[in-house]
């Protein structure tokens, strides 16, 4: 029987998230999908929670100064994520459901939760966002929110609860403007992203690990007019 989500949305935004979706798990078995799939991890999934805060502007707008202050702003940001899903994952264990907590998108640790050959996480919680109606691709390889663009922190929480799913707002993954835009392609200090939508996730990585010292680098959040 598939539940209504409202309750928990309100819960998820009274315990301090900015934004929810429910993402149908069904999803990543599209053949237009072709990252790691949740139900390698849990075979019975049926929905994917995925929640989400707002950074704030004072710690982009300064960049490429400011870096400690951006870096630890978004690590607030992946803290205040953790708890919530934590609580919410625990809640839905005590209704007889099982939770697991997906890793905070760009987390402070994210090279150590993914391969590390191809950094392709256990699952794409970009594209679960996608299916949960909360925004597109941008060519920065980043999730596009229609209210504040790229400037937010993801993780997500996947059970075997039958939650009624949102659906995408956007028809295609990539947002069309992207396309005669680019300032993110000529803002990145290490061309880690193409014109042609490819990306160097490795070249972003060394960037950010060894030339910054584990400091990140944003320009592409920076630059992106949406």
């Amino acid at each position: 029987m598939t539940q209504d989500t409202t309750d928990l949305k309100d819960q998820v935004r009274r315990l301090g998230a900015d934004f929810v979706g429910i993402a149908d798990a069904a999803g990543f078995l599209s053949p237009d999908y072709t990252g790691n799939k949740p139900q390698d991890f849990m075979p019975r999934i049926r929905s994917v929670i995925v929640i989400g805060v707002v950074i704030p502007k004072g710690c982009v707008q300064p960049l490429p100064k400011g870096r400690p202050e951006y870096t630890n702003t978004l690590m607030a940001g992946t803290a205040t994520l953790r708890v919530i899903a934590f609580r919410l994952a625990r809640d839905l264990e005590k209704q007889g459901y099982l939770a697991a907590l997906v890793p905070t998108e760009g987390s402070e640790f994210g090279m150590w939760y993914a391969d590390r050959e191809t950094l392709r996480a256990d699952i794409s919680l970009k594209y679960a966002a996608w299916l949960a109606g909360l925004g597109s691709y941008g060519l920065n390889q980043l999730l596009i929110t229609r209210e504040t663009g790229p400037r937010i922190r993801m993780t997500a929480i996947l059970t075997d609860a039958q939650l009624s799913a949102d659906h995408p707002a956007e028809a295609t993954l990539l947002r069309p403007e992207c396309a005669g835009c680019q300032r993110c392609v000529k803002a990145c200090p290490v061309s880690a992203i193409s014109p042609d939508g490819a990306f160097r996730p490795q070249a972003c990585r060394d960037y950010m690990f060894l030339t910054l010292g584990g400091l990140r680098c944003g320009m592409c959040l920076r630059v992106c007019p949406l």
